[in-house]
């Protein structure tokens, strides 16, 4: 009777150690998958800073183009002006 309960702990400590490792391995697998989405993210992120950084620099231009036709409107009405009175 007394070589039962040991035996029995023996496979139930190998069943352990074998869950251990599969464990580990799942771990290992997810850390990877895990990097791997992180590093996609971080692209995505560096991309998108770019795009709007882009069209900033387009908004700038296009304000900057049409403040410059307004103040040539302007010039224009005030010259206008100027000759009828």
């Amino acid at each position: 009777m007394a070589e039962t309960p040991t035996d029995a702990v023996h496979s139930i400590l190998i069943k352990i150690e074998e869950s251990i490792a599969a464990l580990r391995s799942e771990i290992g697998q997810f850390r990877q998958d895990n990097r791997a989405e992180h590093d996609r993210m971080e692209g995505l992120i560096r991309k998108q800073r770019r795009d709007s950084a882009g069209m900033l620099v387009m908004m700038r231009a296009a304000a900057s183009d049409f403040d410059e036709r307004v103040t040539e409107v302007e010039e224009r009405i005030a010259a206008l002006e100027a000759r009828k009175s």
